[in-house]
């Protein structure tokens, strides 16, 4: 069980871009269109280093990067459980192909690049991590986050993005309706201080029996619950169930 303090939260997807949105979307959610092309515009980032960029590194940035003060050092956990699908599949395509492999697009599709791009491009000298689980990476991710609250961090940024993966992929991956980032600025609860927007919230887990799965990626079903002003939703994967409670 842990207890961790929400600060703020950003969010993307396709037509998704500010609160407004997403609070729409979380009183009636469903698929968007995605047809792949659309992605952040990252404005904040030089055009060189945008386009340097892919897809799902966009998204990830464009939702991290206004929960971090200029001149703050956080912890950084990326979590997601497909990772750089496009780029895997252009290499694998390269590959049967006989094509030389771009040393590049190798370097940018292993799943801790973006960790390291969001160290890069701002300046981040703290810890970061990579996860990737299964459909219970969000949960996997803050308590990563959660952890480096109690080694001391003041806050942690957490961000869990997917993107909608090529058709080649349909057959073995079913749980990315859309391209979605979902970041989360986690702190320490406060007793004293005032209670933020986002609230404190507590995670446990049990074990599952049985229960039928979210029918939304846990990230985005969080962030349903909390705009749709819920104080509690469970998250069933496997033998996992994953209980969150808004404690203040």
């Amino acid at each position: 069980m842990i207890d961790v303090r929400l600060e703020a939260w950003h969010a993307w997807a396709p037509g998704l871009h500010v609160a407004q949105d997403w609070r729409a979307w979380a009183t009636s959610p469903q698929a968007v269109a995605d047809d792949g092309q659309a992605q952040p515009a990252c404005a904040f980032l030089p055009a060189l280093q945008r386009r340097r960029l892919s897809r799902l590194a966009r998204m990830t940035l464009e939702t991290a990067w206004p929960l971090c003060g200029e001149h703050e050092q956080l912890p950084f956990v990326f979590g997601s459980r497909h990772g750089e699908t496009p780029q895997t599949l252009a290499l694998l395509s390269d590959i049967v192909e006989n094509q030389p492999l771009s040393p590049t697009r190798f370097g940018l599709s292993v799943h801790n690049a973006i960790a390291g791009q969001w160290s890069i491009l701002r300046g981040q000298r703290g810890e970061s991590a990579a996860i990737a689980g299964e459909a219970d990476t969000f949960e996997h991710a803050v308590l990563e986050g959660a952890l480096q609250l109690a080694a001391g961090a003041p806050s942690a940024l957490v961000v869990v993005a997917e993107e909608l993966p090529p058709p080649a992929y349909a057959q073995w991956i079913a749980d990315v309706p859309f391209s979605y980032a979902v970041a989360l600025r986690l702190g320490k609860i406060d007793t004293a201080a005032a209670t933020p927007v986002g609230g404190d919230w507590r995670l446990a887990q049990s074990r599952g029996d049985g229960e039928a799965p979210c029918p939304w990626p846990h990230a985005l079903d969080f962030l349903r619950a909390l705009l749709a002003g819920e104080t509690s939703s469970q998250h069933t994967w496997k033998a996992r169930r994953w209980n969150w409670q808004r404690i203040r």
